[in-house]
């Protein structure tokens, strides 16, 4: 009789150990939880919002293609406000409440540096949709990005500029984690690139005037500004340029890649040149582009369902839920060891971002010829043609 009894206590036992393994991760039952930390609100809405309605929409149509590893994704939206403490709360109700098996996003830099390791420590799957190189370097091993590098997008800048015949610049950065990493990659590669920053000023995020900070880059007779954010300030900095008489090339990061900041700037941000990605112009790709095919079916069918621009953000987003699909289904399986693995195994995956190419140690995936030199034109954007 105690034998059997035992018996029975361990049967359970094993019984209640395997239902605790399949719930683990956000894997069990019929669902795969995916967890994604988004600016909705705040000051960086701008990437948080078209994140969040993109990454509905693709988790929409993925549920109703039979989902994944025949499993329907359920996705919980979390908005921090841009603000990286209430991410890191946020991640950890996600992680140890929700039981999540990958995180998606921040979208800042600053928010997604602090989640790191808090995510790579949980095994959670964390794609980033923030552009910050040290998101990604050092490699932590459950953790990837999906936006071109902030190193790539200043190469290509002292690259036109070169082209120019520009030397002596100005930089301007917020002192946000995405301002922070872009002024770190401008000091660095501007020496080898042959360019002299005469001046680096930080400003405020928050600041709604930079007249002050640009008079000083003004009396520096610098040849060209380079400013790098990501919140609506852009579009004041390029106000503030014309209201002072500044009349030199103005370069903005790649954090300037949604319409809506060049609509801000009106008239004074006609001429900024930018570096962007390739759903900015998707119309103008050759046919026989590989990107153009992807991106137009999303630029198709988010301006269809949310009668808005499509902007780069909401790329990044598009691009971190293709890459984790496409490495739950190289894995095969939802063991957070073995899609990691399967995800620096990815190369030739055609995103809207570019062409990702992991390995193992490379948790960015894209080349500098992900980006396009781009320009406004008229409140829109198209590419950069020097005069």
């Amino acid at each position: 009789m105690n034998s059997i009894k035992n018996g029975t206590a361990i049967l359970l036992a094993l019984v209640v150990s395997f239902l605790v393994m399949s719930c683990k991760g956000g894997g069990g039952g019929d669902t795969i939880k995916v967890g994604a930390l988004f600016a909705v609100t705040g000051p960086a809405s701008f990437l948080g919002s078209p994140e969040k309605k993109t990454a509905e929409m693709f988790v929409e149509e993925l549920n109703a293609n039979g989902g994944l590893l025949g499993k329907q994704i359920t996705l919980m939206v979390k908005d921090t406000g841009g603000d990286p403490a209430k991410a890191v709360a946020l991640a950890k109700q996600l992680i140890n409440e929700e039981k999540v098996f990958a995180i998606i996003g921040p979208s800042t830099s600053g928010e997604s540096l602090q989640v790191k390791d808090l995510c790579n420590d949980a095994k959670v799957i964390l794609l980033s949709c923030a552009a910050a190189e040290k998101i990604v370097n050092p490699v932590a091993r459950y953790v990837f990005n999906t936006p071109q590098k902030d190193s790539h997008a200043v190469a290509r800048i002292f690259g036109v500029m070169k082209d120019m015949g520009i030397s002596r610049v100005g930089v301007i950065s917020a002192n946000t984690g995405f301002g922070k990493a872009g002024k770190e990659q401008l000091e660095t590669i501007a020496p080898k690139s042959g360019i002299q920053i005469l001046i680096s000023e930080v400003y405020d995020k928050d600041a709604t005037d930079l007249t002050g900070v640009l008079t000083k880059v003004k009396a520096k007779n610098v040849q060209a500004i380079v400013n790098w954010s990501i919140e609506p300030i852009q579009a004041i900095v390029a106000k503030n340029i014309k209201q002072i008489g500044i009349t030199v090339p103005l370069f903005q990061s790649h954090g300037f890649g949604n319409v809506k900041y060049a609509a801000a700037a009106g008239e004074a941000g006609e001429g900024i040149i930018f570096p962007g990605g390739r759903l900015l112009v998707a119309e103008t790709l050759p046919d026989g582009h590989p990107q153009k095919e992807l991106l137009m079916n999303y630029k198709r069918n988010y301006e269809s369902r949310y009668k808005e621009d499509v902007s780069t953000f909401g790329g990044h987003a598009y691009d971190a839920l293709l890459i984790f699909k496409t490495a739950v289904e190289k894995a095969g399986t939802l063991d957070s060891e073995k899609v990691a693995q399967a995800m620096e195994g990815i190369t030739g995956l055609v995103g809207t971002a570019g062409v990702y190419n992991y390995s193992a140690d490379n948790h960015n995936g894209l080349s500098p010829d992900a980006f396009e030199i781009l320009t406004v034109k008229g409140g829109r954007f198209g590419l950069y043609t020097r005069k």
